[in-house]
This record gives structure tokens, sequence and C-alpha cells, in this order.
């Protein structure tokens, strides 16, 4: 008769299991020099809703979200990312992730109570590429006044402007992506689903921590420069409601950057946009799920790289590779 035994605590199976782990990206702060003209773009013409105010901060949800807010938007001189949010996979990971940082020698700061509105304790860095990154596990969710009927949803749909449904993603710009991309798989654990790549090296990569195909996309930065924000992105429900925003950039004057149109990475419609304190924000539609942990990242090179820019392999805009704020 053969006797079980019980696995060793300190097997690579236990570690690998109990690893802090990047959940999802929670939201983004958005910087603008036109507070109030940025708070109307993105109220009554994305159709987000306002649920506080704090200091220079106004704190905004999209209709489909569970939590109080997925985007600050702060009075500031400059345009820009404040900073990026993203929750953690467990509660006590918070302790976990600034114990890994002293490992790995990352600058951080821990805060109790959180560095914003209705956020449990955060761990706080600015990564070597100068991007402010935020890392927690508790938040306060949503509680509508008039909830909706359909369980599933976190209140009931109201249609204001186009009527974006939630964050997507964001894209930042790095000096080197290759050191980048490394850095967000070996420190976070992002894990490279799509990279557009040359002989001298990626210039441009799409990561995800969840199943979708990018939570976080790293470009080159056309100048050189560092820590900047290439764009927000937004997701809408279908590409007809993408094409039905594009009418109303149209009408309100809205500087449209491109599209509409389709990128062959991540099988995304989008129109990209400047909202009026000069940030660009993307309009998504599309894209497709990871469910495989054995997923082989799509690599496009050579003259593909035309087709994972724009699907049938036209051009965006010179300013697309080197506007970033």
């Amino acid at each position: 008769m053969s006797t079980a035994t019980q696995p060793q605590t300190s097997s690579p199976q236990y570690l690998e299991v109990s690893t802090p782990r990047v959940h999802n990206l929670h939201h983004v702060e958005v910087l603008t020099p036109k507070p109030d003209e940025s708070l109307d773009f993105f109220t009554r013409v994305l159709g987000l809703h306002e649920t506080h105010r704090e200091g220079q901060s106004v704190y905004l949800r999209a209709a489909g979200e569970w939590g109080r807010y997925s985007t600050i938007l702060t009075e500031a001189k400059e345009p820009g990312l404040g900073h990026m949010a993203w929750q953690v996979a467990e509660p006590d990971q918070v302790e976990g992730w600034a114990r890994r940082f002293a490992d790995k020698g990352v600058a951080h700061t821990r805060q109790a109570g959180g560095t914003s509105f209705a956020q449990g304790d955060t761990v706080s860095f600015t990564g070597p590429f100068g991007h402010r990154t935020e890392l927690f596990y508790d938040f306060e969710r949503y509680a509508p006044a008039d909830p909706s009927q359909l369980l599933s949803q976190p209140g009931k749909f109201p249609t204001p402007g186009i009527g974006a449904r939630r964050l997507d993603h964001l894209n930042i710009t790095a000096q080197n992506v290759d050191e980048a991309r490394d850095w967000y798989t070996d420190v976070l654990g992002f894990k490279l689903r799509e990279a557009a790549r040359t002989p001298e090296g990626d210039i441009g990569v799409w990561m995800s921590v969840t199943s979708q195909v990018h939570d976080l996309a790293i470009m080159r930065d056309g100048l050189g420069e560092r820590g900047r924000l290439h764009h927000v992105a937004y997701y809408l429900d279908t590409p007809e409601t993408l094409l039905r925003a594009a009418d109303i950039f149209v009408e309100e004057g809205t500087p449209i950057d491109a599209g509409p149109g389709k990128h062959g990475l991540t099988q995304a419609f989008f129109i990209y946009v400047f909202e009026p304190g000069g940030n660009r924000v993307e309009l998504f539609s599309g894209g497709y799920p990871i469910h495989g942990p054995d997923w082989q990242p799509i690599i496009w090179d050579g003259a593909a790289i035309e087709k994972a820019i724009v699907w049938y392999g036209g051009q965006l805009p010179d300013t697309f590779f080197t506007t970033a704020t």
C-alpha cells in the first residue's frame, strides 16, 4: 500500500502560486491644463459620470463599471499621466508587492488608506521609464441610487453623448521598448501578447495581466523622451457605436487624430481624438480574449508591420508616433 505525501510549502509550485500578481487596470489619472473643458468632454461627449470631487481632481466612472471611478481628471500646468493604478489579486499582496520591490531594488512608498478617494492601502512607485504607478486591492464599489433590474449590470445604462462603457487600456511611451517590455514582464508579471518588431528591436508591444489582448501598450517615444502618455482608451460595445462616435466628434469639433479604422494588431476598431486638455483618447471596439496559459506572442515584422498598424496596409499620420503628453 502506498502512502500519500503532503506537498512541501517550499516547493516551486507553492512559491509560484503565492507570488504577488497584478490583476487588472483600475483607474488612470489624466492631467489637464483646461479642467473645465476636459470635464465637459469626458462627461457630456464621452458619457462618463462624475462621482466625487476632491482638491483639484474630479472622479469619473463609465456606465459599465463596478467601481466608484476609473478616471481622475486633475488640473495641472501640462497634460499627461498623473498615475496609473492596478488592483492586485489578493488583499495580502499589497504587502507582498512591497517586499518584492524591496528585493528588486525598486524605490517605493506605502500608504495606509490609499492615495486616492475610495481606495485601500497602496504601494506607489515610479518605474524606470518615468510613469507613476499604484498597486492596491480594496476599493469602494458603485452603489446606484436607482439600481438596474438586470443584476449583472452595475446600474441602469444612461446614454449621454457617446456612452463609453468602461476604461479599457492605456498606452505609454518609452525610449527603449525592449527594456520596458522586459521590465514589465520580469518585475510586474505582464505577458507579451503582440509586438511590432524591427531588426533594431521592438517599436511597440501590447501586454496584459488579464485575458484581454492588452491592458497596457508601450510604444517607442518618437521624440526620445521619458515618462509620456500616448493615449487612454475606452471601450465601446460595437464598431457601429464607434462610427456614431465619429459623427459626434465631427459635430463637436473634436480634433480627430486618426480613424475610424481597424488595426491588424489586437483586431481593434479605433478612433483617436484629442480632448481639450491636449491628451489623446482612443475609443476602442473589438479585440479578442486570450484564455490559454501557453499563448505564443504574435510578432509583426517585415512587411507585415504595415498591416499591424492599419489592417489593409494604410498609414497613420506621422504625429501619431511623435505626439504624446
